[in-house]
């Protein structure tokens, strides 16, 4: 089996590392689109942010073989790609997936993968891909299957919302968002946002490797006093002194950010739905607000009473 990555970074030299481990040829895409030259490969996979879901189209129509069926795996976070990606090759060859083992790229610049989590495939078309399942039992990945791609990908969507486009708003990590009593309760909103939105669309809630998804949906429909106790715990314990997605791009200045398709999908579905989202709703703008104009970022660093007064204001307009 040859494999195509497009997207060298932690995820997709993860998922290539190991189906290399597991006998297969891999070949890692140019960063640059111009530079690709066709290969031969049975599977690609696209793991670039969502915000290069186009460029990484380009690239495989530019490096895969003009009449290639080759499956197209994307492990990508937020709503949209899979779409996306299906509309350029067809909805048969897309297989959606959601990877919940922490990687990160190590002091030497290898791939560092956490011995917990796994990998849940979803077929966007009618095409099983029962062989990419097996290729996958060969590795030293947990893998799950499901039959409902949007509700894999927005179980996994409910996890990503969590201390990320708030982190980054504020410029703080998860530990010292817990800690701040009236925001912390607005990520629990957020969460709930995202809940009656999934059941609005009629999608079921699939529990993912280590994340039980569900239980975080249960935990969220507590009074807040007691959510926020056991998933303050949670969350700082797991990840409270890693910056998040969103916290890291912005850092990073690269003008552009996944927001879109993680807070802003529970937006967009919410108003299409007639669902109230306010919460998701001003993560989105206001992040999308600093990522364009980085010098409103000094209004919200470290300043939740400037953010909530956002939300505020967004539940008045709404009412």
């Amino acid at each position: 089996m040859r494999v195509y990555v497009v997207g060298a970074g932690a995820v997709g030299r993860y998922l290539g590392e190991a189906l290399r481990a597991a006998g297969a040829d891999v070949v890692y895409a140019p960063r640059q689109a111009a530079d690709a030259r066709r290969v031969s490969a049975d599977l690609a996979i696209v793991a670039v942010k969502s915000y290069d879901t186009r460029d990484a189209i380009e690239t495989l129509r530019r490096g895969l073989e003009l009449e290639s069926e080759a499956t197209i795996l994307t492990p990508q976070n937020g709503v949209g790609n899979e779409e996306r990606l299906a509309a350029a090759f067809g909805a048969d060859r897309i297989v959606s997936c959601a990877l919940t083992v922490p990687v990160a790229i190590g002091p030497d610049g290898g791939v560092i993968g956490a011995n917990r989590g796994g990998v849940t495939l979803a077929p966007v078309g009618s095409v099983s891909q029962n062989w990419l399942v097996a290729a996958f039992e060969r590795t030293s990945i947990p893998v799950r299957v499901t039959d409902d791609y949007r509700s894999l990908k927005w179980s996994k969507l409910a996890l990503n919302i969590i201390a990320n486009a708030s982190c980054a708003i504020l410029d703080v990590l998860p530990e010292k968002l817990v800690a701040m009593d009236d925001l912390f309760a607005m990520e629990i909103r957020a969460i709930r946002e995202c809940r009656s939105v999934m059941a609005k669309l009629g999608l079921v809630t699939i529990d993912l490797p280590r994340y039980p998804v569900r239980a975080l949906y249960a935990v969220a429909s507590l009074p807040t006093p007691l959510a926020r106790l056991a998933l303050a715990r949670r969350i700082a314990g797991a990840r409270g002194r890693k910056a998040p997605s969103l916290l890291q791009d912005l850092r990073a200045g690269k003008g552009q950010s996944e927001v879109e398709v993680l807070s802003g999908a529970v937006a967009a579905a919410g108003r299409a739905a007639g669902i109230p989202t306010p919460v998701n709703a001003v993560f989105t703008r206001v992040l999308t607000d600093i990522v364009h104009m980085p010098q409103l970022w000094p209004k919200y660093r470290e300043r939740p009473a400037a953010l909530l007064a956002e939300i505020a204001a967004e539940e008045q307009r709404s009412r």
